[in-house]
C-alpha cells in the first residue's frame, strides 16, 4: 500500500509511474484480499514460497484504506477491510497488533525484555493506529457530518480522557491489548499523540454541523 500510494504521488509530477502504479494497484487487488475473512493477507509469498499466504488479523490492512493520501482498496472491499479491524481489533486507545483469537495472541504488555518484545506485535495495542482506522472508518462512509460527530463519541472521546491520566497531557506508546489497557512502553509518545491530534482536526471540520454533536472539546483547544 505504501508504495503503490508513492507511485500515484509521483505520477502527478512524472506520467512515466502511472503505468506502474495501475499495474501495482492491480497486483495488489488480484492477490492481498482474503475471501474468507474479508480483510486482507498480511503476507503474500512467505518466505519465498509463491501462494504461501499468512492470513492472520493484523493492523496492517487498514494503511490500504486509511493513513496515506490515496487509499488502495476502495468500495465495498474497503468497508469489509474496516469492518474486519473494527470488530477484531479495536480497542479504546488504538489498534491490536493481533487478533485475540490467534494462538500466539497476547493479552498483555509486560514482564521483562523477553516478554515485551515478545508481546510488542503479538496483540499489544499501538495508540497511533487509530489515525490510519479513523480516518478509513470516514472514508467508507463518505466523510459525512454525522460520521464525524459518531468518530468523535466513539473514537476521538477515549484518546482525550487518556490524556488525564499516566502520562498526562500525552499518549502512551503502546498498550496492554485487553482491558483496563494498561498503557506501556514511553509514556511520552511523539507518534502516538500526533496521530491524536491530526484525528482531531480531521474530525473538526464538519462535526458541529450533524446531529447529536454539541461536544467541541479538543486537543488543541478549540
Amino acid at each position: 500500500a505504501l508504495w503503490i500510494s508513492a507511485l500515484r504521488i509521483g505520477a502527478a509530477s512524472a506520467p512515466r509511474w502511472e503505468a506502474l502504479e495501475k499495474h501495482a494497484r492491480a497486483a495488489f487487488a488480484a492477490r492481498f484480499p482474503d475471501a474468507e475473512t474479508g480483510g486482507l493477507f498480511d503476507v503474500v509469498d512467505v518466505d519465498h514460497v509463491p501462494g504461501e499466504v499468512d492470513r492472520r488479523v493484523r493492523p496492517n490492512q487498514i494503511l490500504a484504506v486509511g493513513g496515506l493520501p490515496f487509499p488502495v482498496v476502495e468500495g465495498a472491499a474497503a468497508r469489509r477491510v474496516v469492518d474486519l479491524v473494527e470488530a477484531r481489533l479495536l480497542t479504546p486507545l488504538g489498534l491490536r497488533s493481533l487478533d485475540p483469537a490467534d494462538p500466539d495472541y497476547a493479552p498483555r504488555y509486560g514482564g521483562g525484555p523477553r516478554m515485551r518484545d515478545g508481546a510488542y506485535h503479538q496483540g499489544t495495542v499501538w495508540p497511533w493506529l487509530a489515525g490510519p482506522f479513523v480516518e478509513a472508518w470516514l472514508r467508507v462512509r463518505a466523510g459525512t457530518g454525522a460520521a464525524k460527530a459518531e468518530a468523535r463519541r466513539r473514537f476521538l472521546a477515549p484518546l482525550l480522557a487518556h490524556l488525564e491520566t499516566d502520562g498526562l497531557g500525552h499518549v502512551a506508546e503502546v498498550a496492554d491489548a485487553e482491558p483496563p489497557h494498561a498503557p506501556g512502553g514511553c509514556p511520552f509518545q511523539a507518534w502516538s499523540l500526533g496521530e491524536l491530534i491530526r484525528i482531531d482536526r480531521m474530525l473538526a471540520a464538519d462535526a458541529a454541523d450533524a446531529p447529536g454533536s454539541d461536544e467541541r472539546e479538543t486537543v488543541h483547544g478549540e
